[in-house]
Formats: C-alpha cells, sequence, structure tokens
C-alpha cells in the first residue's frame, strides 16, 4: 500500500480584463475599481432593507394577512435571501465568475422590486381596504392571483438579492488580488472591508430613514419605487466600472474536488490509514507546497475517515493511475475538512439571526401601537415611522465601526499582542454574548408597555414612548458590530487559496437564513403549545395587548444564553489541533484562523 505522491497543483490562474487579456497592475483593479463595487453594494443594501424592513406593514396592512402569518411571511423572505447565497457563490466560483453574476440577478432583483411597486400602486391587486386592528370594514386575506403576483415579486427579489451578496464582497476583494496578494495590497483589501461595512450600514440607514419616511408617508408603492431606483443606480455604477475590473477566471464545480475526497473515503472506508508523518493527508506528497505541510493545519487530526481518500492502493508504480473519484491530492481532503470544521461555527450564529428577525418584524409591530411623537407635548409633533427604529444600530454603526478600528484594535492589539487585537472567532464571541442582553431589554420593555396600555380601558389607553424601544436596538447594534464583522473576516480567510471565496462568503449569509426561518418555526410551535382552553397561544392574536410576546422574549433570551455557552464548546474545539495554537501558520492556505495568538478564546 503506497502513499499518494500527487503532482503540484496548478498555479492560480492570473486575473483578466473584461475582453479576457491579462490585468495589468496599474490600469485594473485597486480602490479605484472596488469604488464602483462599494456603490453598488450600499445601493442594493438600501433596495433590499426598504423592502425587508417595512414589509410587514404591507403584508399586514394592505393585504391582510394575520399578524403572525405576516411575521412569518418576512421571515421566511428574509431566510430565502439568505439561504439562496450559496447559490450565488457557487455559480461564481464555478461557471459565471462574479461580474456576470451580479449583473444578471441584479437585474433579477430589479424586475422584482418594479413589480412589487406596481401592485402597491394598484388598487385591483390589493385587498380592499380595512382596519386589521379593529376589523373595521371587510378585512378580506389577499389570495388567487393577487398573492400569486405578490409572491413572485417577492421571491424574484429574493433569488436575485441572495445571489448578489455572497458576490459583492468577494468581488471587491478580487480587486486587490484575493488571497495572493501581496503585503500591500493586504493592506488596501483590510482598508476595504472597512470601507465595505462602512458602505452596507450607510445603505441601511438610509433606507430605514428616509425610504421607510417616503413609506409612510406617501404609500408603499413610493417606497418600492425608490428602491427600484437605488438598485438601478447601483447597477449602473457596476457596469460603468466594467473596463477596470480584475476578473478570477471559473475554475469549474467547486464541489467536485469536495464530492471526490467523500467518494473516494468511502470507497476505500476499509483501509487501514497510517498516522502521524506517515498518513499521505498529513503531508504534501511529492511537489506540493510547505503551505499544506501537517504543522500548518489545524484539522488534521479531525475528521480522519477522509484521509484514506489519500491512500494510494495500485499494486505497481506503473500501472495505469487511479480514478480522481478514487485517489484525492491531501489539498483536496483539507478543503474537504476545512469545510467541515466551520460548520458548527455556523450553526452557533443561527440563533443570534433569529434575534435580529424580531427586531425586524414584532419589534415594528411594537413601535406601530407605541406613542410614536417626537415629544408627548404637542399633537403635531414629528411622528417617527416604527420601521425606523431599525435604523438605531446602523446609525450607531456608522461611528462605531471607525471607532473600533481607530481605537479598540489598537489597544486590544497592545494587551494581546495579536495584529489583529482580538481573532474572529474572538469577536463573535462576545457579539453572542451580548445579544441575550438585547432579548432581555425587549422583554422588559414590552412587559412594561403591555402593563400601561391594557391599564386604562378604552380608548384612553396609555400608549408608553416608542423611545423605550431604543435600548434593545441599541445593544443589538453593539452585538452585531462584533458578530458580523467577526464572521465576514473568518469565513473569507477560509477560502483555499482564492477558490472559494465567493462560496465561503456565502456561509456568512446562510446564517442569517437559518436564523430567519428558526424564527418562523419558533413562532408557529410557541403558538401550538401555549395555546390552552381554545385560546390561540402567545403570539395567535392580531393586538399586542392580547399577545405575551414579553414571554416569547424571554425564551429568546434563554436560547440566546445557551447558544453562547455551545458557541464556546465549538470554537474551542475549532482551534484544536496542530496549527490551533500558531499565529503565523495559518496564513497561505488559509483554512485556519489568522492571528490566534493562542491565548484561549474568550
Amino acid at each position: 500500500m503506497d502513499m499518494e505522491s500527487s503532482p503540484p497543483p496548478p498555479p492560480p490562474e492570473a486575473s483578466v480584463d473584461c475582453r479576457g487579456r491579462p490585468c495589468r497592475p496599474r490600469r485594473h483593479g485597486g480602490m479605484r475599481a472596488a469604488a464602483f463595487v462599494l456603490v453598488f453594494q450600499a445601493a442594493q443594501t438600501m433596495a433590499l432593507a426598504a423592502v425587508g424592513s417595512n414589509l410587514i406593514t404591507f403584508v399586514f396592512g394592505e393585504l391582510h394577512f394575520p399578524l403572525s402569518e405576516a411575521a412569518n411571511v418576512v421571515t421566511n423572505f428574509v431566510g430565502t435571501v439568505f439561504i439562496l447565497s450559496p447559490l450565488g457563490g457557487f455559480l461564481s466560483d464555478s461557471y459565471t465568475g462574479c461580474f456576470w453574476t451580479l449583473l444578471a440577478f441584479g437585474v433579477v432583483e430589479l424586475a422584482g422590486l418594479i413589480l412589487l411597486s406596481v401592485q402597491a400602486h394598484l388598487p385591483q391587486l390589493k385587498s380592499a381596504p380595512c382596519n386589521m386592528l379593529t376589523m373595521a370594514g371587510s378585512c378580506e386575506r389577499a389570495s388567487g392571483f393577487k398573492a400569486t403576483i405578490f409572491f413572485v415579486a417577492l421571491y424574484l427579489v429574493a433569488l436575485g438579492s441572495g445571489c448578489v451578496m455572497p458576490n459583492m464582497t468577494a468581488y471587491g476583494g478580487d480587486q486587490f488580488g484575493g488571497a495572493a496578494a501581496m503585503e500591500k495590497d493586504a493592506k488596501r483589501l483590510s482598508t476595504y472591508f472597512n470601507l465595505s461595512y462602512f458602505g452596507f450600514c450607510a445603505g441601511e440607514l438610509v433606507a430605514l430613514t428616509a425610504i421607510v419616511w417616503a413609506q409612510t408617508r406617501y404609500g408603499m408603492a413610493v417606497g418600492f419605487g425608490l428602491a427600484a431606483a437605488a438598485l438601478g443606480i447601483g447597477l449602473i455604477s457596476l457596469v460603468s466600472g466594467v473596463a477596470l475590473y480584475r476578473n478570477k477566471p471559473p475554475r469549474g464545480s467547486i464541489f467536485t474536488p469536495i464530492a471526490r475526497v467523500f467518494v473516494a473515503a468511502y470507497t476505500k472506508r476499509k483501509q487501514i490509514c497510517p498516522s502521524g508523518s506517515s498518513n499521505p493527508a498529513n503531508n504534501g506528497g511529492a511537489g506540493e507546497p510547505e503551505r499544506i505541510a501537517d504543522d500548518n493545519f489545524r484539522h488534521a487530526n479531525k475528521f480522519r475517515f477522509l484521509d484514506k481518500a489519500c491512500i494510494r492502493i495500485a499494486p505497481e508504480p506503473d500501472t495505469e493511475p487511479e480514478s480522481p473519484w478514487r485517489l484525492c491530492t491531501a489539498a483536496e481532503v483539507r478543503q474537504a475538512k476545512t469545510l467541515l470544521a466551520v460548520m458548527p461555527i455556523v450553526a452557533c450564529t443561527i440563533v443570534f439571526n433569529t434575534v435580529l428577525a424580531q427586531l425586524q418584524t414584532f419589534s415594528v409591530q411594537q413601535g406601530s401601537v407605541m406613542d410614536t411623537r417626537l415629544s408627548s407635548s404637542s399633537s403635531s409633533s414629528f411622528a417617527i415611522p416604527p420601521a425606523s427604529l431599525q435604523a438605531i444600530p446602523y446609525a450607531m454603526l456608522l461611528a462605531l465601526v471607525p471607532a473600533y478600528e481607530l481605537l479598540l484594535v489598537p489597544l486590544m492589539r497592545r494587551l494581546t499582542g495579536t495584529r489583529s487585537g482580538i481573532t474572529p472567532l474572538q469577536r463573535i464571541g462576545v457579539g453572542l454574548a451580548v445579544v441575550a442582553l438585547s432579548m432581555a431589554a425587549a422583554a422588559l420593555v414590552e412587559r412594561r408597555r403591555r402593563d400601561a396600555s391594557v391599564s386604562v380601558s378604552g380608548a384612553g389607553k396609555n400608549r408608553l414612548s416608542v423611545f423605550w424601544l431604543v435600548p434593545q436596538f441599541l445593544v443589538f447594534g453593539v452585538s452585531e458590530l462584533f458578530t458580523n464583522v467577526g464572521l465576514m473576516e473568518f469565513f473569507y480567510k477560509q477560502a483555499a487559496a482564492g477558490t472559494m471565496q465567493a462560496f465561503f462568503m456565502a456561509l456568512f449569509y446562510c446564517s442569517f437564513s437559518f436564523g430567519f426561518f428558526l424564527s418562523s418555526v419558533l413562532v408557529s410551535l410557541v403558538n401550538r403549545a401555549t395555546a390552552k382552553g381554545g385560546g390561540r397561544g402567545w403570539l395567535g392574536y392580531n393586538d399586542l395587548d392580547k399577545d405575551r410576546l414579553d414571554l416569547f422574549y424571554w425564551v429568546l433570551a434563554a436560547l440566546s444564553v445557551l447558544n453562547f455557552f455551545c458557541y464556546l464548546l465549538c470554537a474551542r474545539w475549532y482551534n484544536s489541533g496542530p496549527g490551533g495554537l500558531d499565529e503565523e501558520g495559518s496564513s497561505g492556505e488559509a483554512v485556519s484562523e489568522d492571528d490566534d495568538d493562542g491565548k484561549g478564546l474568550i
């Protein structure tokens, strides 16, 4: 039984321009090219946020879905957006490239936004007007052709935005040389990521203030139309930079090498795999680069059954070579192990995004039954659109992101000795610990709001000021700063040799998807479990004064605490292994977390 001696892998394909010619460093790429992508990213973020933030108002108030069903429509939509992101990453990395994926699916999203604005504008495509809170009028739920138009438009937006999102960040990174960037490009790449998240927050802020205000004042048709206009401007910006872009040529299916590893390992499942330095998966084999050596790969002792894919069982060296589906390279095995190793980290961020789902659904409805005036002393005071409360975290992040980079990172760098201040896994852990406080604050405020509202009967209800909702949004903003930035950096670094960057970035968005789907499941389960004596459960009424949203928030707070401790175990397991305590050893193949100095997890 011989160990596989594989030929050296082919060098990464050079980036090309729009005509397929090799890029020239002074003409293509860099921040000048990335600026066009940043504008597109901010515009696309603005368009999607404008739809998702106030969608529950449209579904509940104009299509007349019951409140719990309307909340599930929103969470299912957002979940679909994010669960489609691996499709966009796969198509881009494997076949179409980032630019054409962004352009094609951007047009699909634009078509959905235009159809939504048409439906919101035409009365014959909506339900007859009525007040869903008082049930005054004919509150008939939209069905048949009206519902079909709505869901077709909504899921065109979901398909387009889902396939666009992972490629925006990856395509911007490609302008700086990707994973193979020189030191100068690596610094500019870091600056790009800061600007990317800053642009994301700016797009969210504009959508949740200006566009939501326009939706509230002039109707949802205007809001959807503004979202379509913003995306149209973004597409124009994307196309305008086509002559400057560096394009990474697709290299065929990114899943085929991983599938080969599992097939080969299964067919050789009865083979005995050598241990230690004799293990073919623990060394590069003849001609393979030093960067995949055992001491640089922290997952070498995990998923050992996959190592059998590297065992050569041909009796003679001069016989016909084994099929790639029976004999894999060590690099392919390590890529498969890396993909499996990050899955527990993805799973531990699901509950975090379930909390985000509540801030986009039930918290908006909370604001709609509270006093939205800036000043309670004047009846003519400016009223705050409830959906605009979601802008609070992003307004704070616009200030916190530069402060984090300029103040906190240098301080933590001096305290920990780590180049990045704190590692991506540590950032994620801080965010997951803080998010439970957001739900605790939300539960306390909802209990106070409900008690104040039901304490006075009739039209004289005592409505609490909408500013009581600010703490839960502020705390979540801090949590989002640590969790999302940490996740983006963590997943981007897992892209092996720059061949799966878009797909690994899609994993970041997948955690959003699973979180929003979990929210829908929890709403249904809680309603079913708490329905007693013919009642409708904690969230079964269309009236928050009858619902027990505060208890539902406490359930989420408890789940967040439990999830944090699960994350600690998963992160410690991820960091275990030969390269887990080596700060410098994980650079190169990007199969482990850079800048880990071995000082623990949290």
